[in-house]
């Protein structure tokens, strides 16, 4: 048993289980199955689901390498995992039942959408290990804004659904499970009445604005904007 579960598309929609324990742990497999996932959805496939079974959404990931090939091969598949989630046909919906930390917190943080139950709380406890959380460290100052990741994982401090809303971990807390699934359903059947063409160019855009200034991502803006225009008039090559 991986501790993940994914289901056949049903209405384009796939969901992924985590299931490993009080924790539920990331392992390397579970992580490099769910980057195959992300990288070659089944077909017909337009949003996937995430969610956990257990009091927790995911404590982080099992640390099993000891050597430094053995660390380095382990690193290269939680980055492979955190580009699969950037780069991904998909739209990735993370419904947060409980706490997570460390690379937990990565993984809703890297999905396109995030709803937390109001009583769970986020933190990265690497630095209480005595680690410098580099792989955190590389996305979150982008996320929160440096002075925020700085705090958040020089202290380990535990923050609530709530200000994790607020730093733009989540796009919104509801109350409880309950409320937590109709809130996600809802989501899921607000995405799935758009075209997911649209919403690929919409990943696609985002993530080529990320490393450019506001000019040059006006000036990008350009190109785009005329072919999605003629796309929708029917005047590009395949389009009616």
């Amino acid at each position: 048993m991986s501790g993940l579960t994914i289901s056949s598309p049903a209405e384009g929609v796939v969901e992924v289980e985590l299931d490993n324990g009080t924790d539920n742990l990331l392992t390397i497999a579970m992580c490099e199955e769910l980057t195959e996932l992300l990288l070659h959805p089944p077909a017909g496939a337009h949003v996937l689901r995430l969610w956990a079974n257990g009091p927790a959404f995911c404590l982080g990931r099992e640390r099993a390498g000891t050597t430094p090939a053995a660390l380095h091969a382990e690193t290269q598949v939680l980055v492979g995992l955190q580009r699969a989630l950037r780069r991904t046909p998909l739209v990735t919906v993370a419904e947060v039942q409980g706490d997570a930390a460390g690379f937990g917190v990565g993984l809703l943080a890297a999905c396109d959408v995030a709803v937390a139950a109001a009583e769970a709380r986020f933190w990265f406890p690497e630095i209480g290990i005595g680690l410098a959380p580099a792989l955190v460290l590389a996305w979150l100052p982008k996320v929160v804004g440096e002075r925020q990741a700085f705090w958040l994982t020089a202290t380990g401090e535990k923050i609530t659904a709530a200000r994790a809303a607020e730093l733009g971990l989540l796009n919104a807390v509801v109350s409880g499970p309950d409320d937590l699934s109709k809130d996600v359903d809802e989501r899921v059947a607000a995405l799935r009445e758009r075209d997911p063409r649209l919403h690929t160019e919409i990943r696609e855009m985002l993530q080529a604005g990320r490393g450019l200034d506001e000019d040059q991502a006006l000036e990008l803006s350009v190109d785009r904007l005329v072919v999605g225009s003629l796309r929708r008039l029917g005047q590009l090559p395949g389009t009616t």
